[in-house]
């Protein structure tokens, strides 16, 4: 008997007890589902499913994965031996890079996905529903977002309360307000502060294995900038991504390949990369006025972070990674074509002005984008009030 008829009988089994969604699940994700819309009157026919839409983001987010246990080996290596940086593409692709990466990054990409999905798992037996494919795009991102020596305990608590609280709770997928992975990377920033920022975190274990703190030199770029420090990477290196941060957000290079994948399937919106790029550029050009007119000193603490070049705020930290992977949720982002200008444009302006002011870490993508995620709505209601209002005013002439 083959595997597919064994499945199928293990699927009679289970049908009407309380473990079928979570056989379904596996059974979905091995064999197309049989079931077909049969009803006449269906107006819409694809190929797509949910399951299928979220395999292409996870493969958008593969060159991201794959280039962070390169560069965690990289910048662990490094910050031990600073000439390292002399000639980086001779260094970086190499099997001892490759093998940091597999030890610290491949366990948190294990813990994320097995945390999240036994959660998920627990939910749908517990409430009779199928187990919903949302996580396999969450369950990706997040060891993306997090630096690279997270411990897994926490890891495995954040990845418990983001998807209880932030999605759970409000109903599964497609009822949350906001986006499960900064949720997740949220708790983690305000539980565990000491762990999301700083120098130690972004670099695996240097200090340990040379015995003296000297050898660390792992600080993210926007520590340096926000410290009015000396940048010692070019901008090919920030392009490329070859700098400390977090696991999956340093190639802004990547990104963009994910971006235009995303675009090209029509999963992700292109006005929403485009305008949250032009908003953070505008933040960044209003910064730079600032500081063109004297306006603030040298010495103020705000005055690195102010003076960086507008276009260098678009390819360091996490602004690309989060403007295309994670503002672009369809679920928590605007659904109209003109609130999606504005809701992008408000998350580049608002990550900009957070990454200036923010007085513990110098990011602010995740938290502009959790904060829009609430006034998604409310953009929306008000662009389609405005529409409805100009087709009023349109009927009145007609009818004078």
């Amino acid at each position: 008997m083959s595997l597919k008829q064994n499945l199928h009988n293990l699927k009679e089994k289970y049908k009407g007890t309380k473990m079928a969604p979570a056989f379904n699940a596996i059974h979905t994700f091995l064999y197309l589902p049989n079931e077909v819309t049969h009803a006449g009157g269906t107006h819409i026919k694809a190929a797509d499913d949910l399951k299928r839409t979220m395999n292409i983001v996870i493969m958008a987010l593969v060159p991201c994965l794959l280039f962070g246990m390169f560069n965690a080996g990289y910048q662990h290596y490094a910050a031990i031996d600073n000439s390292l940086r002399a000639d980086v593409l001779a260094n970086f692709f190499t099997f001892d890079n490759l093998w940091i990466g597999i030890i610290k990054v491949l366990p948190l990409v294990i813990v994320s996905y097995g945390v999240g999905l036994l959660v998920e798992f627990i939910f749908a037996v517990i409430k009779g529903h199928e187990v919903e494919e949302g996580y396999l795009v969450t369950g990706m991102l997040v060891p993306l977002i997090v630096p690279v020596d997270t411990p897994l305990w926490m890891l495995s608590v954040a990845v418990v309360f983001g998807v209880v609280i932030g999605k759970e709770v409000f109903g599964g997928t497609g009822m949350n307000i906001l986006n499960p992975a900064l949720t997740i990377r949220a708790f983690l920033f305000f539980a565990y502060p000491t762990w999301m920022s700083g120098d130690k975190v972004w670099v695996y274990d240097a200090v340990e294995r040379t015995g003296t703190a000297d050898a660390i030199s792992g600080e993210t770029i926007l520590g340096s900038y926000a410290q009015n420090q000396e940048v010692v990477y070019s901008t090919f290196d920030k392009f490329m991504g070859f700098i400390p941060g977090s696991v999956g957000e340093t190639s802004t290079f990547l990104i963009l390949i994910g971006a235009a994948i995303l675009i090209f399937t029509k999963i992700g919106s292109w006005r929403i990369i485009l305008s949250a790029f032009v908003g953070a550029a505008v933040m960044g050009l209003i910064f730079n006025q600032v500081v063109a007119a004297d306006m603030i000193t040298e010495s103020s603490k705000f005055y690195g972070l102010m003076n960086t070049v507008w276009w260098e705020h678009l390819t360091i930290g996490g602004l690309a990674f989060g403007a295309v992977f994670m503002a672009t949720d369809p679920v928590t982002g605007s659904q109209t074509n003109k609130g999606k200008w504005i809701y992008g444009f408000l998350i580049g302006f608002f990550s900009i002005m957070i990454r200036v002011f923010n007085p513990a870490y110098p990011e602010g993508v995740f938290l502009a984008i959790l904060l829009m995620n609430v006034f998604a709505p409310t953009i929306d209601h008000y662009v389609v009030q405005g529409n409805v209002k100009k087709r009023l005013k349109r009927a009145k002439v007609k009818t004078a």
